[in-house]
């Protein structure tokens, strides 16, 4: 039990990290839920629709609509009617998404290995 309990406070830790990573850094800033919407979406490989997401994140339609409604605002995601049946929309990926998503691993990864960004952080100063 006691090495689970360990393994949970490093995954908060990693969690609370990233989330004061990201709210450090200029830029976007998102919402739990439309964090949770924009990974799903560039995470899981699929047709996303608006209905797919409540299902899979358990939220109301209207939910999934308003976060996708600021994440089109940001450009990390846009909607698209699906072509095989016009009354579905489907949520497309972006360029601004996928460096969001770049920006997300860097700020996990150095979350995981402090020691590693800390050093390439003093090779940049020490150059």
């Amino acid at each position: 039990m006691a090495v689970a309990a360990s393994n949970s406070d490093q995954l908060i830790g990693v969690l609370r990290d990233t989330i004061v990573g990201l709210v450090r850094r200029d830029g976007v800033d998102l919402s739990s839920r439309q964090l949770g919407v924009f990974l799903t979406c560039y995470l899981r490989d699929g047709g996303h629709t608006v209905r797919g997401l409540a299902a899979e994140l358990n939220v109301s339609k209207p939910a999934i609509t308003r976060a996708l409604d600021r994440l089109g605002e940001l450009d990390l995601a846009r909607r698209k009617v699906d072509p095989l049946d016009r009354r579905s929309v489907l949520v497309q990926r972006t360029p601004k998404g996928s460096a969001f998503l770049r920006d997300v691993h860097k700020i996990i990864g150095e979350s995981v290995n402090p020691k590693k960004s800390s050093a390439k952080e003093g090779r940049r100063a020490a150059g």
